[in-house]
């Protein structure tokens, strides 16, 4: 407890140091307005930072599971947003303490040189060029994060795909599936919109459905509200799933690690009562007119960072090695690089999910951009590598 106070402390003095530093930049950019304005946008400024520690205090001393789950979904966003902005503009903050730290070298070494005295006031103002660039620069993840959030959160596209496998039956031409992935359902706020997405699957008229994991941002409870939603999802071949790396509750503090596995059975029996046929590290073989297809399914595998190996595919893949065709749920695209391609070239088509442009990027047309590119090669879309998809 003595060190979670500790970290406690240190964290919000940092944070507070931050914004110390970033309203030095502030004020000059708010010197040439009226008293009463300058004075409005100061008092916001600080009410977001005051705000931002109560709230993260909240979470702290586990107080937020008295407030709506939307509500603390949004406000731990609100406050992401309002880091990374600060972190942008502390880049040209920084840049411009360097140039006055330059300048103040060179004026000291001038003045030692030509035996000038120490001007009574050598302070350096900062550069309007990059306090205004920085303000301008910093207001893109703002606005493009804000928008993520407030709208991009409920803003669901159908995306169709033609594929043709080569070992695909006749007998299964023309199979419709739909894919959802990343539901996160702690992070609903407006039931009406989820609604209307689940209504756009059903209107594909899907042959088969497949979900790729995460379910919720941490704990089965996220469902309450929208199990019964989502229980309407149907198909002729039935809805099968897999479990993502939030599922498994690792980013949210336990009492115990049997509460933990609890959450975990929970939200496995929230799949199974929406009737969802999940799969651990299985498989399942259709048939239709005695030709034969697998779906084979496994747990959160990731080759990225600290992200968990639950999934065990030599096991899920056991039993499936004569079905001419194979289509695996693994939620985390770095699987298929990492295990898939190299070690199962007999599986033609991998379903993932997972990387969700990072909550940010740009696709309209031809532009298709998130900084979530840097970390994985296949973060959106179909990709193909000789056979494989």
């Amino acid at each position: 407890m003595r060190n979670n106070v500790m970290f406690l402390v240190i964290a919000v003095s940092l944070f507070l140091l931050m914004d110390l530093y970033i309203f030095s930049g502030v004020k000059p950019l708010t010197a040439p307005l009226q008293p009463n304005t300058r004075k409005i946008i100061h008092t916001i400024y600080w009410f977001f930072t005051a705000w931002s520690m109560v709230v993260l205090l909240i979470m702290f001393l586990g107080l937020s599971n008295s407030l709506p789950i939307w509500f603390r979904t949004v406000a731990m966003g609100l406050i992401m947003v309002l880091f990374l902005t600060k972190l942008v503009f502390i880049v040209f903050l920084l840049a411009d303490d360097v140039q006055r730290l330059i300048q103040w070298i060179y004026g000291a070494v001038q003045n030692t040189i030509h035996d000038k005295p120490a001007s009574a006031d050598n302070s350096i103002s900062r550069s309007d060029f990059l306090l205004k660039a920085g303000l301008a620069v910093s207001a893109i993840p703002f606005l493009g994060m804000t928008y993520g959030i407030v709208v991009g959160a409920h803003d669901y596209t159908v995306r169709r795909t033609k594929l043709v496998l080569k070992n695909l039956p006749k007998a299964w031409d023309g199979l419709k599936i739909v894919q959802l992935s990343d539901i996160h359902a702690g992070s609903f706020y407006n039931k009406t919109a989820v609604e209307r997405g689940i209504k756009m699957v059903m209107d594909q008229k899907p042959d088969v459905i497949f979900f790729t994991g995460d379910l919720v941002n941490n704990k089965a409870e996220e469902m309450a509200d929208y199990k019964e939603l989502f229980s309407t999802l149907k198909a002729p071949l039935g809805v099968y799933s897999t479990l993502g790396n939030h599922d498994y509750g690792d980013y949210a503090a336990w009492d115990s690690l049997a509460d933990k596995q609890q959450n975990l059975n929970d939200i496995i029996s929230t799949h199974k009562e929406m009737g969802w046929d999940i799969l651990m590290n299985e498989h399942r073989i259709l048939k239709k007119e005695g030709a034969e297809i697998a779906i084979i399914g496994i747990e959160n595998w990731g080759a990225k960072g600290h992200f968990p190996k639950y999934g065990k595919l030599k096991e899920a893949y056991a039993g499936t090695e004569h079905v001419p065709v194979k289509l695996l749920l693994s939620h985390d695209p770095s699987h298929w690089d990492a295990e898939v391609r190299t070690r199962y070239k007999d599986i033609d088509l991998m379903f993932a999910g997972h990387t969700h442009g990072m909550q940010f990027g740009i696709e309209k047309g031809p532009i298709k951009w998130s900084p979530v590119q840097w970390m994985y090669d296949q973060w959106g879309g179909l990709y193909q590598k000789g056979e494989q998809y």
